[in-house]
């Protein structure tokens, strides 16, 4: 077995153990459902015994989910890229790019508020580049406090106190890229022609 297929196998558990604890299943539950003993289902999530397609198969039933999801194997033979949302800070946050370090790039989706929420700046390591697709966008930053339509963007040090919300209380579509260390994203523009004299 090489290297790379060992690596799949012994993250398998710790995946498991962690898509328990998500859902809030004890290991008496999740034995009472898939018909796995309690010990079996311990060790398997300790590592201490290897996944097989016999333990696999139930927990998928179980969750709902895919068995490559289980597993953690690659996508193969598919050129759809599968988004994963997040919800944090009452917000959806949908990640577009994968790799670590650099810019991360993800869509944010701020939902429809009949009250307006009151700004609670907060202040991080890193450097933000955004743009408003659909909605209008409050962006409270430092002491300014700044309203944007789609079609405009704006970029900030993330150590300065910022805060995003809905200006009116409607929902709110934006791209947010977002950088460690100083990584910035850079626009430009076509260089102006130069005029010559006639």
């Amino acid at each position: 077995m090489d290297r790379g297929t060992e690596d799949v196998l012994d993250a398998v558990g710790p995946r498991l153990r962690a898509l328990r604890r998500e859902r809030r299943i004890t290991l008496a539950d999740l034995a009472a459902a898939t018909g796995i003993s309690e010990s079996t289902l311990s060790r398997l999530e300790g590592g201490q015994r290897k996944a097989t397609l016999e333990l696999l198969l139930p927990l998928a039933r179980t969750y709902d989910v895919p068995l490559d999801d289980l597993v953690g194997a690659p996508r193969t033979g598919d050129p759809r890229i599968h988004l994963k949302p997040v919800q944090r800070f009452g917000m959806t946050f949908v990640p577009l790019s994968r790799q670590p370090g650099g810019v991360h790039a993800f869509k944010m989706i701020i939902p429809a508020r009949p009250e307006p929420r009151a700004p609670t700046p907060q202040t991080h390591e890193g450097f933000e580049w955004l743009y408003v697709l659909s909605g209008r966008l409050r962006l409270v930053l430092g002491e300014r406090d700044l309203t944007l339509p789609p079609g405009q963007a704006a970029e900030f040090d993330t150590s300065l106190p910022h805060w995003l919300g809905s200006s009116d209380g409607g929902a709110v579509e934006l791209l947010v890229l977002f950088g460690l260390q100083g990584v910035r994203a850079h626009v430009r523009g076509d260089s102006p022609r130069s005029s010559k004299p006639s």
